[in-house]
C-alpha cells in the first residue's frame, strides 16, 4: 500500500469527474456486449484512458477547471436527484415549491390547509400539507 501513495504523490487523484467518468465506462462496456454494438468498446476505452490520464496527471489547476466545468454542467441534475431522493426520504414532511422564486419550502404533514410563508422571497400561498 506504501508504493501506492508514492506513485500518486504529487499526482491529481480521483473527483468527481472521474467517477462520472468510470460509471459512463461501466455502462458502455455493459452496452458494447449486446450485437452491432463493436465501436463502443472502444469508444468505453477511450473513456476509461481519459480517466486514468486525469487521475495521474500532475497539472492540478487543468483538472480543477476540467471538474468545475463539469460540476457547473452537472450542478443542477444532480442538485435535482438529491432534492428527489430527500422527498422520497423525508415521510414526516411535506415540500412545496415557491410559485415565486422556486424555493422548496418544508412544512409538516398533517396539519390540514396552511398559509406557507417564502423566507427567501417573502411570498404567501396556501397549501395542503
Amino acid at each position: 500500500m506504501n508504493w501506492l501513495r508514492r506513485m500518486m504523490y504529487g499526482r491529481y487523484g480521483g473527483d468527481q469527474l472521474s467517477w462520472f467518468l468510470l460509471a459512463v465506462y461501466v455502462v458502455l462496456t455493459l452496452l458494447a456486449g449486446l450485437p452491432h454494438m463493436g465501436i463502443l468498446s472502444w469508444l468505453a476505452m477511450a473513456v476509461l484512458l481519459w480517466g486514468f490520464y486525469r487521475t495521474m496527471s500532475r497539472q492540478y489547476d487543468r483538472r480543477r477547471a476540467e471538474n468545475a466545468r463539469f460540476l457547473a454542467a452537472a450542478g443542477p441534475a444532480i442538485r435535482w436527484y438529491k432534492m428527489r431522493r430527500t422527498i422520497h426520504r423525508d415521510k414526516e414532511h411535506r415540500y412545496f415549491k415557491c410559485p415565486n422564486c422556486g424555493q422548496y419550502l418544508r412544512v409538516p404533514r398533517g396539519k390540514g390547509k396552511i398559509t406557507v410563508n417564502c423566507r427567501n422571497c417573502g411570498v404567501s400561498f396556501e397549501e395542503k400539507s
